[in-house]
C-alpha cells in the first residue's frame, strides 16, 4: 500500500481551533484550498512517535493525503528519516512542483475534479520515483500484513539480515526502528478499529490487535494519543 488514502474538507466541516495529530508511521500530507495563518499553504507532517499539537485553525478548507511512509520515498522523495517528528514546508520537499499542484487543485471547483489532478500526480511519480531497498520493503510489510506481531528477529530472518542490520537499514528508510513502528502499526490498527465501531469491547479489540492484554493497549493508546480508549470512542460517536 503507498497512498493510504485522501480527503477533502470543506470549510463546513473543517476543524478549527488547535488540535492534535496523533503518533503514527505514515506520512501527512495538506494542501490548504485558503490559505491561513501559522503553517505554509502546503506542509507535510512525518512519522512521528508522540502526539503532535497543532496550534490555529489548518484552513477554512482543505485537502489531506495520507501516505505509507515507503510510498512517501517514491512519491515525494523523501524518506521518514529526512522529516520524522516534523512538520516541513512541502515545498522543502518537492521543490515548486509543490506549489503548482496546489494551485492547479485549487483552481479547480469541485472535490472529485481536485482529486483528478492529485491522482495524476500520484501516478506520475509511482512510475518514476525512488525505490526504497526491496528488503527494506518487505520488513515492512510483515509488520503490516501481521498488524506489528511478527517478532523482529523473525523479520531479519526472513529478509535475510542480522538482527542489527535490519535495526540500521530500516530506521534510515522509515525514521523509526522496527519494534517502534510494530507498536505504531498495532495503535493504528486500534484507532481503525473503533472509528468503525466505538462501542467495541476494549477486551476484544486488544486481542484482535495483538496486544497481551487490556492494559497494554490502554499504555499505548495513552502514549500516542493523548487520550484514553475510552475518551476517543466518546468523542467518535
Amino acid at each position: 500500500m503507498v497512498v493510504r488514502g485522501y480527503a477533502g474538507y470543506p470549510e463546513s466541516t473543517a476543524v478549527h481551533g488547535n488540535f492534535v495529530l496523533p503518533a503514527t508511521a505514515a506520512v501527512l500530507v495538506v494542501l490548504k484550498m485558503v490559505d491561513s495563518s501559522g503553517r505554509p499553504p502546503e506542509f507535510l507532517s512525518g512519522p512521528h512517535v508522540s502526539r503532535v499539537r497543532v496550534d490555529g485553525a489548518c484552513s477554512p478548507s482543505y485537502l489531506e493525503l495520507w501516505l505509507d511512509p515507503l510510498g512517501a520515498y517514491t512519491l515525494l522523495g523523501v524518506s521518514g528519516a529526512e522529516v520524522g517528528g516534523h512538520l516541513v514546508d512541502l515545498s522543502d520537499v518537492i521543490g515548486r512542483r509543490s506549489r503548482d499542484l496546489a494551485d492547479r487543485i485549487r483552481d479547480e471547483p469541485t472535490w472529485q475534479r481536485r482529486f483528478g489532478i492529485l491522482d495524476d500526480f500520484l501516478l506520475r511519480n509511482s512510475e518514476t520515483g525512488p525505490r526504497p531497498d526491496p528488503r527494506v520493503r518487505r520488513a515492512w510489510e510483515c509488520l503490516v500484513e501481521t498488524g506489528g506481531a511478527m517478532p523482529i528477529g523473525h523479520i531479519a530472518a526472513d529478509v535475510g539480515w542480522s538482527h542489527k542490520h535490519l535495526i540500521t537499514r530500516f530506521t534510515q528508510h522509515l525514521g523509526l526502528a522496527p519494534k517502534t513502528a510494530a507498536r505504531l502499526v498495532r495503535f493504528d490498527r486500534v484507532r481503525a478499529r473503533v472509528d468503525v465501531n466505538p462501542g467495541a469491547s476494549w477486551g476484544d479489540v486488544a486481542a484482535d490487535c495483538g496486544y497481551a492484554d487490556q492494559a497494554h493497549l490502554t499504555r499505548d493508546f495513552r502514549e500516542f494519543s493523548g487520550v484514553t480508549p475510552t475518551e476517543y470512542a466518546a468523542a467518535r460517536r
